[in-house]
């Protein structure tokens, strides 16, 4: 218990430290994106040093000789697909963003009304979504991604559309499907057990944790084919 309150007392200090820096990177979108990701490889920083939580990420092994995928060399992180991730704490999000490049995410639009951090969260480029708007927003998100990823940008998206506690399986929503088949791109599922050493709630526990891609699915795979993929090794 005691390792929870400081680390997420270190953390609370550590983005507050960041705010001001946040807010003078606001001035240019190269620098504030920099500035974001800085950020966030800090807090994988912060988690080793205070809570003792290091990572490890898994990729599918090539058919032709077993070799594993280098992040660098493999097509499926070229934004030829829809990363589609297990969401469980802050953690796979800072290394989901260290290891995709050119990355952008789907997230709720509240998020940008936090000050300075949800500024910043707009000024980079992620894209908001308002879940009330139903298929009208749907079609207005896709034609927004659509443009991100015509300019290089990688989509990352968690269907599950909230933190999901370990051993938890949340129905995937529907959007996922409709950005798919709407954009011809296949599905790059994740899964990952972050949430047993970062939980939404609870306490923080020191040890390794892992991020899995799997092998790529089509673009009118089934809800029930990519939720088993990213739950095939998510805790």
């Amino acid at each position: 218990m005691l390792k929870t309150i400081i680390f997420k007392t270190v953390l609370g200090i550590y983005f507050v430290l960041w705010s001001p820096i946040l807010l003078i990177g606001l001035i240019s979108k190269k620098l504030n994106t920099f500035l974001v990701l800085t950020c966030a490889y800090g807090v994988l920083m912060v988690a080793r040093l205070v809570a003792g939580i290091k990572y490890t990420v898994h990729y599918p092994l090539l058919e032709e000789n077993g070799v594993p995928v280098a992040p660098n060399g493999n097509i499926r992180l070229d934004g030829k697909a829809i990363i589609a991730a297990k969401h469980m704490s802050i953690l796979e999000i800072a290394i989901l963003s260290k290891v995709v490049p050119n990355a952008f995410f789907i997230i709720k639009r509240e998020l940008l009304w936090i000050p300075i951090y949800g500024w910043a969260f707009w000024r980079m480029g992620l894209q908001p979504v308002n879940r009330a708007r139903g298929a009208t927003n749907m079609q207005k998100l896709t034609n927004a991604v659509a443009e991100k990823i015509m300019d290089g940008k990688i989509l990352i998206i968690f269907p599950e559309g909230t933190r999901a506690k370990p051993g938890q399986k949340i129905p995937l929503k529907r959007g996922l499907l409709f950005l798919a088949h709407q954009l011809k791109l296949p599905i790059l599922p994740v899964g990952t057990d972050a949430g047993l050493y970062w939980p939404k709630h609870g306490q923080i526990r020191s040890g390794t944790a892992n991020v899995w891609f799997e092998p790529l699915l089509p673009c009118n795979a089934s809800l029930e084919e990519i939720s088993e993929a990213i739950n095939r090794h998510s805790a």
